[in-house]
């Protein structure tokens, strides 16, 4: 039986390490940390009973994954939320994304037709979105009618033309939001790319969450790699791969990276211009992240933001852009754009009864010392009088602090390098198959490769499919998980 060795337990490497047992290798997983997830862990960090999330908290990219929907989606006990996210502005107003197109267009008045004219064509032909932005640019896409749309849309939300876009504060608040998650200057065509799938996803199958927390993610792949002969061990840093016992990848044995890129330089005998393209490879701004116990629901102005768990506080098109572009040049803004999220509002599990988590973070430069607990309590403040009085506790991780936790995280990095254009086509190397390295055996299975960010499992999934048609086998997702 060939080996697998796969460094590295985030959901993409669980991904790998998955679809490799289930086609008869005997895996191995190693993971620095004490427990498995990376990206999708969940912890009591504040106070006993409540579960904060460790990096990602609401998850549509593997809602609506083609890996995960082949692995099995009723294996999560998933939440979709009526209110897909909300964005509060002064004055008592806020924009509300509902998971309904319609609902959510009917309520911009005058941006209704704008906003159906936007996202209904991608949100009706998600599969087809999702088929063009789920692996490398370099190939033909599946549905050329829906990625012409979505490049067209792109073209405009990343420029200049998106300011003329829509005539009402909500319906261009409501966009800014979410094209700032990419953590880039703005107006870009990286960011739009990126924010409208997200978009796209709130009106198809919606921004779901696990309930119980992140964890449940790691712990389902943990599972069906344990039931098909797999091992986990935590506690196991791997810094030089040369040291490595891994295998013969003579006799098909395999080693997965779902890690940063350049761990894969440790090896013998890396080809020099693989080397310079690796050290090449950029990394973007940080994250800056709170976690807060409070001892009910945050008190938004708007009611309706309650209703959603997902929440991006930053005020105005303007003011989020402002914001962006402030990181972009090396600074934080003193009124900085907040991705927050509020799972207790609709998950009973992750506090103690009448008590509520709050997760949130700002952009911050990387490898800085930002500790962005004021900072966010005054942005909160301004749209929910009265949350300063609601915290029990908070517990806050500088960008610097991250790269401890995470060495994957390079500065502070949660997206595995920067989503700029010319990264999301050269990522890190210029290839149809990216995550397959020179070195006989090696593959990458991490952010650094197409799709890039999110929680989806497509990378890893991409990296074993690749391993094995290498050697040979050619299957589909069907093939190894009946559907």
């Amino acid at each position: 039986m060939p080996r697998a060795t796969v460094i590295g337990s985030g959901p993409n490497g669980l991904a790998a390490a998955v679809s490799l047992a289930r086609a008869g290798y005997a895996v191995e997983v190693l993971e620095a940390a004490p427990t498995i997830g990376g990206g999708v862990r969940s912890e009591e960090s504040t106070l006993p009973g409540f579960v904060h999330d460790v990096c990602s908290a609401v998850h549509p990219a593997a809602y609506s994954s083609p890996f995960f929907r082949a692995f099995g989606r009723d294996r999560i006990d998933w939440i979709v939320p009526e209110a897909a996210y909300a964005h509060p502005l002064d004055g008592g107003r806020a924009g509300i994304a509902w998971h309904d197109l319609e609902r959510t267009a009917d309520a911009l008045g005058p941006d209704a037709r704008a906003w159906r004219a936007l996202l209904r064509p991608l949100s009706a032909h998600i599969e087809g979105v999702l088929d063009f932005t789920g692996s490398t640019l370099l190939r033909l896409p599946g549905d050329p009618v829906t990625a012409v749309r979505y490049g067209l849309r792109v073209l405009e939300q990343g420029s200049a033309m998106a300011s003329r876009t829509f005539r009402t504060p909500e319906a261009a608040a409501l966009v800014a939001g979410v094209v700032a998650h990419a953590n880039t200057a703005l107006p870009s065509l990286s960011a739009a790319a990126a924010g409208l799938l997200l978009l796209a996803q709130a009106h198809a199958g919606g921004w779901a969450h696990p309930r119980g927390g992140a964890q449940r993610i790691a712990d389902a792949l943990a599972e069906d790699l344990r039931v098909h002969g797999g091992t986990i061990r935590t506690g196991t840093k791997v810094a030089d791969l040369s040291a490595l016992d891994w295998g013969d990848p003579r006799g098909g044995d395999l080693l997965v990276l779902n890690t940063a890129p350049r761990l894969a330089l440790t090896l013998r005998d890396v080809p020099p211009g693989y080397a310079q393209a690796i050290r090449a490879y950029r990394y973007g701004a940080a994250a800056a992240k709170v976690d807060f116990a409070l001892d009910g629901p945050v008190p938004w102005s708007h009611p309706d933001v309650a209703r959603a768990p997902t929440v991006h506080v930053g005020g105005t098109r303007a003011e989020i852009w402002a914001s962006e572009n402030a990181v972009a040049q090396g600074r934080v803004s003193e009124r900085p754009y907040v991705l927050a999220a509020q799972p207790s509002v609709l998950d009973e599990t992750r506090a103690p009864a009448g008590k509520h988590v709050l997760w949130t973070y700002i952009h911050a430069p990387a490898n800085s010392d930002v500790d962005a607990t004021e900072l966010i309590v005054r942005q909160i403040e301004r749209f929910a009088p009265g949350f300063r009085d609601r915290i029990l506790a908070s517990h806050a991780v500088t960008p610097r602090e991250r790269v401890h936790l995470n060495p994957s995280e390079v500065g502070g990095d949660i997206f595995g390098g920067a989503f700029t254009l010319r990264q999301a086509v050269k990522r890190p190397v210029l290839s149809r198959t990216p995550w397959r390295t020179p070195m006989p055996g090696v593959y990458l299975a991490s952010a650094a490769t197409p799709p890039g960010p999110g929680v989806n499992g497509i990378a890893g999934w991409h990296a074993a499919r690749t391993a094995l048609a290498d050697a040979g086998e050619r299957v589909g997702l069907a093939d190894l998980f009946g559907s």
